[in-house]
């Protein structure tokens, strides 16, 4: 996959002088080839902030700009200023001219990596899921069978008079992922029975972990997958 230092031809391009008249138009014709930034990856919209009458925020992890990387049409753009609005399942950006949040066309979008190193990635075919929205899936492992999250912040409403009348609540949900087919995770029993497991071969390969559904839903889950995953048998599809 190509790479491409986000923001560095545009700024660069800022910065040639007059005098250089040549290599600047050059340059400009190099950016628009590889990053056609407004047409193809920003909207034109700008962000809308939440009320400042709501508590929290609808944010992933942090509400601070970092730097993190983009996949749009198999080329990765790293060092982008992005945010990810947990709330609305949007990607923002920061606009260098103006100097404001920009909302990035979601479709155009095909994998991107917050500052903490998060991996999330676009999945179709859960339209029946009430939070697909824009189809961003955090990806925890990276199997034959992938486990993604999909994390979700309501907007609820305060309890009490005062200077909020609502306040952000975070959310989580599992799937396991396979073939473009997608398994809500809700119960222990359910998720075993997805996989084609038998409650024996789970307890076996556990022994001793100390690791329960109820007490570390996640690992489990990624543990479930790795059991899968490691069994001479072909997986063909979940089972219903």
């Amino acid at each position: 996959m190509l790479k491409i230092n986000f923001f560095t031809p545009f700024l660069l391009f800022l910065l040639i002088s007059a005098n250089s008249f040549g290599q600047s138009q050059t340059y400009l014709s190099l950016y628009k080839e590889q990053l056609p930034y407004f047409q193809e990856i920003i909207t034109g919209g700008r962000y809308q902030e939440p009320p400042l009458n709501y508590e929290g925020n609808p944010y992933y992890f942090d509400k601070v700009f970092g730097e993190g990387s983009l996949s749009i049409n198999k080329i990765k753009y790293t060092e982008v200023p992005l945010l990810y609005d947990e709330n609305a399942d949007l990607v923002i950006t920061f606009h260098p001219i103006h100097r404001q949040k920009i909302l990035i066309k979601p479709e155009k979008i095909e994998a991107f990596q917050l500052k903490d190193g998060s991996l999330f990635g676009r999945y179709v075919g859960n339209d029946s899921y009430a939070h697909d929205k824009n189809k961003f899936y955090r990806e925890i492992n990276d199997g034959k069978i992938k486990v993604l999250v999909k994390y979700y912040k309501t907007k609820e409403p305060t309890r009490e008079v005062g200077k909020y009348t609502h306040f952000f609540e975070e959310k989580t949900d599992y799937f396991y992922w396979y073939e473009n087919e997608f398994v809500l995770i809700r119960k222990k029993k359910q998720a075993i029975k997805s996989l084609g497991l038998s409650n024996k071969e789970v307890k076996k390969y556990l022994k001793g972990k100390s690791l329960y559904f109820s007490t570390d839903k996640e690992k489990f889950i990624l543990a479930l997958a790795a059991i899968r995953e490691s069994k001479a048998d072909s997986f063909n599809g979940f089972v219903q």
